[in-house]
């Protein structure tokens, strides 16, 4: 069993920053691809970043790239969304989650989720 905490949400305006965290604990693995998800009320789960804690890879999708890093420290079973740049169509609850699988964008192929932090970016 993996239990995934997300945490770092909270309002701020147009062109401000937030990091994101979410610690995991429980049964952990190395090859687990971590990502975050997004989602905004009355739309589906949206991809946002990926890592993979074995290489290291990371992944993002076209809407955040070049705004948003992801990062991952070992010791702590942590993982980082770093927001730069932010814009009102940001607004959703973010979700951190895991895969045993090879690394993918599909949210239901995600083994593990957290239960949401949420950011809003202000006009």
């Amino acid at each position: 069993q993996v239990q995934l905490v997300e945490s770092g949400g909270g309002l701020v305006q147009a062109g401000g920053s937030l990091r994101l965290s979410c610690v995991a604990s429980g049964r952990t693995f190395s090859s687990y691809v971590m990502a975050w998800f997004r989602q905004a009320p009355g739309k589906e789960h949206e991809f946002v970043a990926r890592i993979r804690w074995t290489t290291l890879s990371t992944y993002y999708a076209d809407l955040v790239k070049g705004r948003f890093t992801i990062s991952g420290d070992n010791p702590k079973n942590t993982v980082y969304l770093q927001m730069n740049n932010l814009k009102p169509e940001d607004t959703a609850v973010y979700y951190c989650a895991a895969s045993t699988r090879v690394p993918t964008v599909t949210a239901g192929l995600y083994d593990y989720w957290g239960q949401g932090t949420q950011v809003t970016v202000s006009s």
